[in-house]
């Protein structure tokens, strides 16, 4: 993708711009001003896409107004983003009219709404002919490119960027929150260092970053060199040079200059033993409390919502450290809405939820809890009664919008679903002595305008990396069972 859609302003900190640090000072030239044309799923992606496109000009089909409208009465994010953005419009609204477009910076920010007749576009395909909303709402960047505009039409929908292409138009997605899913942080990094250094850190209790940095150093294909940073929270996988059996595993103590080591758990956590070390580095995250917010990615079977669920277990009904679990999903399969499925609202949960209850179960069976947690009871009566005494509470992430969430452990389970702004605004819930987990595989997306690089888990992982009280792991491979990690692998 070229760099002119890439969105720039206060709410995309980090983006590219083709802009210098000066445009914002003076006004460009007519001939220098682009037109971007938000489709409806870019402004209910992020209601802010309309401020983040420079000293440019935003431009609002009429047919988004009307889907926008269609929108407003949900009771979901989609509902609230809708109104979110009719609000914002009518704010610009006051300041003048948005038919002739209403600036918003000073500097020649502008966003306008805008009508397309498509029985005024000459030339068009047959295809184009039909009167739908998507071919209203390429009808006009058709119309502003035919006058002569510098025109830029921004969608999340592949098959209107599809259209518009083959129209001639530039196309192109909305980049701001999007990662490079290639190079994203993956929460621990392998170093290969003399046997004194590992034999320091176990001996010392800590070892300090100076002394590795030197085996820290990547070379780059230009030949150069460059140091490859240690994040805090993040783990170091250290490996003798010369003996392979020789390994140290560490890592690096918030807002400190030291690796710690690290060797898991003592015992196992609510019957759960880490099977391999990124299994280990994601108890160990999990099972301190200094680190308030966790993220764990993963193939299907890697442990990821198995491990968050043993380590909130552990710390609720074990150390008392949290009042209550709670573990939330997005609703994505069912149009984010239970209505569809027969019942009433538990028999509704109880369905979309069953992962969540499958993993309960196992970790409260005989086979999953040690002796510990033994009990006579039935699994499924002693989930339910967690349930009725407040303890254990599963809701989608419908009903956590808009409430403060104090000193409870989070678990948001299939957050690849969620956009960057659903994941800020679930985040920003979080009260004083809560954890949050954000569990997910980046390659089972059922959303179908996120992808990869654009869902929210990954530009949580990616925008958090460095913090204090924060961390993450990705979970190389599948533990489910040897049948399921060949799947996973080669299918």
């Amino acid at each position: 993708m070229g760099k002119t859609a890439v969105p720039n302003g206060p709410s995309a900190p980090g983006s590219q711009t083709t802009a210098t640090p000066n445009d914002s000072a003076k006004p460009k030239s007519a001939s220098k001003v682009k037109h971007f044309v938000l489709d409806t799923n870019v402004l209910l992606h992020n209601p802010n896409s309309l401020y983040m496109f420079d000293d440019n000009i935003v431009v609002i089909p009429f047919t988004v107004l009307g889907e926008l409208d269609k929108f407003k009465k949900n009771n979901d994010d989609t509902g609230r983003s809708s109104r979110e953005v009719i609000r914002q419009l009518d704010r610009l609204r006051a300041k003048g009219t948005l038919a002739k477009g209403v600036q918003w910076n000073g500097h020649g920010g502008m966003v306008k709404v805008e009508f397309a007749d498509l029985s005024s576009c000459k030339e068009r395909p047959d295809w184009f002919m039909e009167d739908t909303p998507d071919n209203r709402i390429i009808g006009v960047a058709w119309s502003l490119m035919q006058g002569g505009q510098q025109t830029v039409m921004i969608t999340k929908d592949i098959n209107v960027r599809l259209k518009s292409d083959a129209l001639g138009i530039i196309t192109e997605d909305f980049e701001a929150g999007k990662v490079d899913i290639d190079q994203l942080y993956g929460g621990y990094k392998t170093v290969d260092v003399p046997s004194e250094i590992i034999d320091q850190l176990y001996e010392e209790k800590q070892l300090d970053i100076e002394s590795i940095t030197e085996h820290l150093k990547v070379e780059y294909e230009d030949g150069s060199f460059g140091e490859n940073e240690v994040f805090a929270n993040e783990f170091v996988q250290l490996h003798d040079q010369f003996d392979e059996s020789h390994t140290g595993l560490a890592r690096r103590l918030a807002d400190t200059d030291h690796l710690i080591p690290v060797q898991g758990p003592r015992k196992p956590v609510y019957g759960i033993i880490a099977r391999n070390v990124q299994q280990t580095m994601a108890m160990d995250l999990l099972l301190d409390d200094e680190i308030k917010l966790v993220t764990l990615l993963g193939m299907a079977g890697s442990g990821k919502t198995l491990l968050a669920l043993a380590a909130g277990m552990a710390k609720v009904f074990g150390e008392q450290r949290y009042d209550k679990l709670l573990v939330a999903r997005p609703i994505m399969p069912m149009g984010r809405d239970i209505g569809f499925l027969p019942g009433d609202k538990d028999e509704k949960l109880g369905a979309w939820m069953q992962p969540i209850f499958d993993n309960l179960s196992y970790l409260m069976s005989t086979r999953g809890a040690d002796a510990q947690h033994a009990d006579s009871k039935p699994v499924e009566q002693r989930v339910n009664q967690m349930m009725e005494t407040g303890q254990l509470v599963l809701e989608p992430l419908t009903y956590i919008r808009g409430r403060s969430i104090p000193h409870q452990f989070l678990i948001v389970d299939e957050a690849q679903n969620l956009t960057p702004h659903e994941v800020k605004t679930i985040v920003s819930r979080v009260g004083e002595g809560t954890k949050i987990v954000l569990t997910g595989d980046v390659a089972q997306i059922d959303n179908p305008y996120l992808d990869a690089s654009s869902n929210g888990l990954a530009y949580m992982i990616e925008r958090l990396k460095g913090q204090a009280i924060a961390g993450h792991i990705t979970l190389a491979r599948s533990e489910r069972s040897a049948l399921a990690s060949i799947a996973a692998e080669l299918l």
